[in-house]
């Protein structure tokens, strides 16, 4: 924390969002869903500390509940695509052959199309909602982790304790999962950080568009595009919850450069 002041400030940030998004309602002074029309798009107020939407509803229990939808559907994309993408470059470094053929292509096929029309394309093939919102990105995204979990295997197993364990009649099983998987995590870790905070982006991006979450959830991205109609005589409908991304994303890129620091050997020998 001492040689690190930056990264841990973000961390402490993102623990604090973390323990209002595990609940909302303790935080919320009311509920984002009950409507009072009479005191619509009303300013930011003791009463309402971040004004109020076209239906009366309080923007800051919103913004509070949007941060478990936003953080719980960046985190899912993530966890999702590493793993699904993971197990598909470690098995196509270790088989090989037609195998690794096989996967690279597919890997190659859905790495040639531009990643947020893909995601457009796949929402409205599934139907427009924050669920297949998140399928849609996974799957848009394993591809990238296929291939560097691959590029590490294939570095590593060849490596002389690899051979030395072989030698020693280590099975494969404990090969792979004692020898092989644990040193081929980190720079897996390392990215997977770097995309926690640019999956809450692409996320808000497609309810920002129209095709992620739909009213009347109270997603950030879908906060934001409600509000835009508003902006220029109510700013606050649309500044907050694009206040509560930013913050989020900013903490979550500094937390992704203190792993880094911290798991990158070529970092900590500089």
């Amino acid at each position: 924390m001492r040689r690190h002041p930056v990264p841990t400030v973000g961390f402490i940030v993102i623990v604090v969002l973390a323990a209002i998004s595990a609940v909302p309602s303790v935080f919320a002074t009311s509920n984002p869903f009950t409507q009072h029309v009479e005191i619509a798009l009303a300013r930011p107020s003791r009463h309402h500390f971040f004004g109020t939407d076209e239906l009366g509803r309080d923007i800051y229990s919103r913004v509070i509940y949007g941060l478990r939808l936003t953080l719980l559907s960046g985190f899912s994309v993530v966890a999702i695509s590493a793993v699904l993408g993971g197990f598909l470059g470690l098995v196509a470094g270790l088989r090989g052959g037609i195998v690794d053929g096989l996967i690279m292509r597919l890997a190659d096929m859905f790495l040639s199309f531009p990643a947020l029309i893909m995601a457009i394309a796949i929402v409205s093939f599934l139907g427009r909602n924050l669920v297949n919102a998140m399928i849609a990105i996974s799957l848009i995204w394993w591809p990238q982790y296929t291939r560097l979990l691959r590029g590490q295997v294939l570095a590593v197993r060849e490596l002389p304790y690899i051979e030395a364990a072989r030698s020693l009649g280590a099975r494969r099983r404990r090969i792979i999962f004692r020898y092989i998987l644990p040193n081929t995590l980190v720079p897996v870790l390392i990215k997977a950080s770097v995309d926690f905070s640019y999956a809450i982006l692409i996320t808000s991006s497609l309810s920002f568009l129209g095709v992620g979450a739909q009213p009347p959830s109270p997603e950030l991205g879908a906060m934001v595009t409600d509000g835009r109609v508003y902006l220029l005589t109510s700013w606050w409908y649309s500044t907050f919850p694009s206040l509560a991304i930013f913050i989020a994303v900013l903490s979550l890129n500094l937390v992704s450069d203190g792993i880094r620091d911290l798991l990158d050997p070529a970092v900590q020998v500089q």
